[in-house]
């Protein structure tokens, strides 16, 4: 598996025209306001304080670009994305439970997003407006991966039936479950994880 040797903010965005153009793989995270993306990013990137973290959920209202630069032969330089939040009670009652357009713009249209790292509390698997994100991602056939986040909050028992939970959902309306990994951010558990899943979809891009 590949080293990270550098990362480093790029600039942030609130339409598609002003993101980078430099043709780099996006790798995107997303979720329901406070479920940690930001904390994510900055245990992946291995920098405290690289995605700024707020106590107030629904804080961050922009497109934000981080440039990683690895030691892979291959496609060695990629972005992580950190996208806004969505379902923040709240906001105003007409993007109450709704997918901006901000969002719905770079899921569908963001040219190199190759990825979209779903993120979802390990403890609320249930949370509908996460299942009509994801329903969503499948009609409009957007490559994602779900990742389980705060599994610290959780024994290793209840981490498995709420995994399990999710995945007997899922099933209803999925021929295979999307891939599944598992974080928590406390105890900087499973970033190799998401590492080695992102490599393998670097060689396939390769």
């Amino acid at each position: 598996m590949f080293s990270l040797l550098q990362s480093e903010f790029t600039k942030s965005s609130s339409k598609l025209s002003e993101m980078p153009v430099d043709g780099l793989p996006e790798f995107a995270f997303i979720g329901r306001s406070n479920v940690g993306k930001s904390s994510l990013i900055n245990l992946l990137t291995k920098r405290k304080s690289l995605a700024k973290i707020s106590s107030v959920p629904g804080k961050t209202q922009l497109i934000n670009h981080f440039k990683l630069l690895t030691d892979r032969k291959k496609l060695p330089e990629v972005y992580f994305v950190d996208l806004p939040g969505y379902g923040f009670a709240k906001t105003s009652k007409t993007q109450k439970a709704k997918f901006t357009p901000m969002i719905t713009n770079y899921v569908t249209k963001a040219p190199r997003l190759v990825n979209l790292f779903l993120l979802i509390d390990i403890r609320h698997v249930d949370q509908k407006i996460d299942h009509e994100f994801i329903e969503y991602l499948g009609v409009k056939g957007i490559p994602f991966t779900i990742v389980l986040t705060k599994a610290d909050k959780l024994s290793k028992n209840q981490q498995a039936a709420s995994a399990a939970q999710l995945r007997k959902i899922l099933r209803k309306d999925w021929e295979e479950v999307p891939t599944m990994l598992q974080t928590s951010t406390l105890k900087k558990s499973g970033g190799e994880e998401v590492y080695e899943y992102i490599d393998e979809v670097l060689n396939d891009l390769a």
